[in-house]
């Protein structure tokens, strides 16, 4: 048995570079390389690929772009490849990996692990009233895809049963690399502790280069983009892992790019929902090893509970969106002018044809920074795009939006140059996502190895069960009162950032990047947040501010870019007596001890935030800082140094901001 297992990150999603395989396969002593490909929108376009042909249904990449350069040499190095490639058609894609390695003249043991399509169960959800986890509305008539989240024990039975390539339908992103290690270490379904700390190891790596620097904060400190490292964790027996790369490679291995990583898409880090194990994140611990290695500890793991997250898709309507280059003087009024015109006409041709009106409109000009709301800087651009964005039911109509978009070009504005596409602009369905839990019981996944049925013994087709999977609730949390002492600084000088998406869902993390930036205790230390059974629960829509100008309740998706005002719940909690005098604790990161762990402070690491897009508004839970800490900032005391340990991000009295 091997002390120490080697796996790759090749991809974090259907469209990644074809640098990440092509750069693993060459990477010495690796023993597993594993691809994401499933996104929570992805099935439906895979979905709609099978309708047409039913010998699609799969990330084609996989095969197509990946395996056609690799699979010879991975094979040859005995290098096994783990994907969910297999999407809704897992053993379509596993046809296609067999006639690639007969065209290559390989011989491959190919598995198939499937069963997490749920569709024939979807007449019963609804007629018990199945409602969607975060917005509580009945399941549609006519869904698309529905796919269970599995886990990772079938991953490891085919391992166990020599599969070269294990090739999956919907599994949590995690699972792909849980499963090797589970198979590699003969770790048992029981051994929680374990199984969370692989889990870890594969969050880590599912994003791909996410996690060696790629969206990292300090993008400028980054080097050699063009060659950009994917991630490698060295994992051993007991759970702990180090974060390498490939010699020779681009990005770095930081604490901070593995922080803001282990952050993305988790919910409540203390309670990261899997079908395999409950984890909590809240003890780990980060550690700068040298220039390329970052030592990751310290997972906790307690039984699952008793469902399983489903990933559905419906069909709501259709959208289109037009773009419209607008040069010369006055550019930008130029555009928005020729964008409400469009809308204006072609509602008028609506009328007409009896279409009725858009469900939804947005007109927005790229460049005069429309997403900052009132924090917009006004430029005289001499150069514009016009972006106009709409949905409606009737397919026909969004038909007719597309045909008029070009007669812009010799009507309106002098200075309109053409759209940014060629064409008229595609009109596409609109896909939504609808998320529920159904219990394990009623789900089984399915192995096949070689054309050969394998079964699944039943402590793994439906593992123990200890907490019921439930929507956290956000609702009555107050909000920070403004004060007209508190100090505005930019976020980037003081903190790290991570934000995912979920469908139409945006989550935003925040940690500290030096202990003086953290240096009050929260009031109140807990967290209304959480996630599912699949690892994340979406947060509603969510801005970047932290605190700031929270009585703007519009959502604006990127705005306000990294502004946070200092010292509301710190001097607010001091008014209410539930909290100290923040004074008392300006230097509480200098009194920090080596070896204190992180865990009793992840109350205040709970940095997201969740905000219902039907009501735009944000809940915020207690924001805790200092305005000395602030004016530190705005003097000039920027973040000058990568901390050797997440501990000196997290000192031993911290008080983070946390939604």
């Amino acid at each position: 048995m091997k002390d120490i297992v080697r796996i790759g990150g090749a991809s974090g999603f259907w469209g990644d570079s074809v640098c990440g395989p092509i750069q693993l396969a060459k990477a010495p002593q690796l023993d597993f390389m594993t691809f994401d490909y499933l996104a929570e929108l992805t099935l439906s376009v895979l979905a709609a690929q099978r309708a047409k042909n039913p010998e699609l249904g799969y990330a084609t990449d996989f095969v197509d772009v990946a395996l056609s350069r690799i699979l010879k040499q991975c094979l040859e190095r005995g290098v096994k490849l783990i994907s969910n490639a297999g999407g809704l058609n897992p053993r379509a894609c596993a046809k296609a990996v067999r006639r690639l390695a007969e065209e290559l003249g390989c011989t491959v043991r190919v598995a198939v692990v499937d069963g997490d399509d749920v569709m024939a169960l979807l007449p019963a959800m609804r007629s018990s009233g199945m409602t969607d986890l975060d917005t509580g509305v009945v399941m549609p008539e006519r869904m698309t895809s529905a796919n269970a989240y599995l886990g990772a024990m079938p991953i490891a039975r085919a391992l166990d049963a020599g599969a070269d390539i294990v090739i999956t339908g919907r599994v949590v992103d995690s699972a792909v690399v849980l499963g090797a290690l589970i198979h590699e270490f003969r770790w048992k379904g029981d051994a929680y502790e374990l199984l969370a700390a692989g889990s870890l190891a594969g969050h880590i790596v599912e994003c791909g280069a996410q996690a060696t620097g790629g969206l990292h904060t300090d993008w400028a400190t980054i080097p050699d983009w063009a060659n950009m490292a994917y991630p490698i964790v060295e994992v051993s027996r007991d759970g702990s892992f180090q974060l390498t790369k490939a010699p020779g490679t681009g990005g770095r291995i930081l604490v901070a790019a593995v922080a803001e990583q282990l952050l993305y898409e988790i919910g409540d880090p203390t309670a990261y929902l899997l079908p395999d194990v409950s984890c909590d994140f809240s003890a780990v611990r980060i550690t700068q090893v040298d220039e390329h290695h970052v030592d990751v500890r310290g997972a906790v793991g307690t039984a699952p509970n008793d469902a399983y997250k489903v990933s559905a898709t419906f069909v709501d309507g259709y959208r289109c969106i037009a773009s419209l280059t607008i040069v010369g003087l006055d550019a930008v009024a130029k555009a928005r002018r020729t964008g409400t015109a469009i809308i204006e006409r072609t509602r008028t041709l609506f009328g007409a044809a009896d279409f009725g009106d858009y469900s939804a409109v947005g007109v927005s000009v790229l460049g005069a920074e429309d997403a900052y709301g009132p924090n917009a800087r006004q430029y005289p651009l001499r150069e514009a795009v016009v972006r106009v964005a709409v949905r409606h039911a009737n397919k026909q109509a969004l038909k007719l939006f597309s045909r008029e978009i070009a007669a812009a070009g010799t009507r309106w504005a002098p200075g309109t140059v053409g759209s940014l596409v060629s064409g008229r602009p595609a009109v596409s369905a609109l896909v939504r996502l609808f998320s529920f839990v159904i219990p394990k019981t009623l789900v089984t996944a399915q192995l096949t190895v070689d054309g050969k049925r394998i079964d699944m013994p039943l402590s793994q087709a439906a593992p123990p069960c200890s907490r019921s999977a439930s929507a956290p609730s956000f609702d009555g949390v107050p909000l920070p009162v403004a004060d007209a002492g508190d100090v505005v600084v930019e976020l980037v000088k003081i903190a790290w950032t991570r934000s995912g998406d979920k469908g139409d869902t945006v989550q935003h993390w925040r940690h500290c990047a030096q202990p003086r930036f953290a240096a009050v205790p929260s009031a109140r230390g807990h967290s209304r947040a959480g996630s599912d059974v699949a690892g994340s629960r979406g947060s509603r829509r969510s801005d970047t501010l932290l605190g700031a100008r929270h009585q703007r309740r519009q959502f604006r998706a990127s705005a306000r870019a990294g502004r946070w005002r200092h010292g509301l719940a710190a001097k607010r909690s001091t008014r209410q007596g539930d909290g100290p005098d923040p004074a008392q604790h300006a230097g509480a990161g200098a009194r920090r001890t080596g070896g204190v762990s992180a865990k009793r402070h992840m109350s205040q690491w709970r940095t997201h935030q969740r905000v219902r897009h039907s009501l735009a508004r944000r809940h915020l839970s207690e924001a805790a800082s200092v305005a000395q800490c602030a004016r530190s900032a705005l003097r000039g005391e920027r973040r000058t140094a990568e901390p050797e340990s997440l501990l000196d991000v997290f000192p031993s009295e911290p008080a983070l901001i946390h939604f």
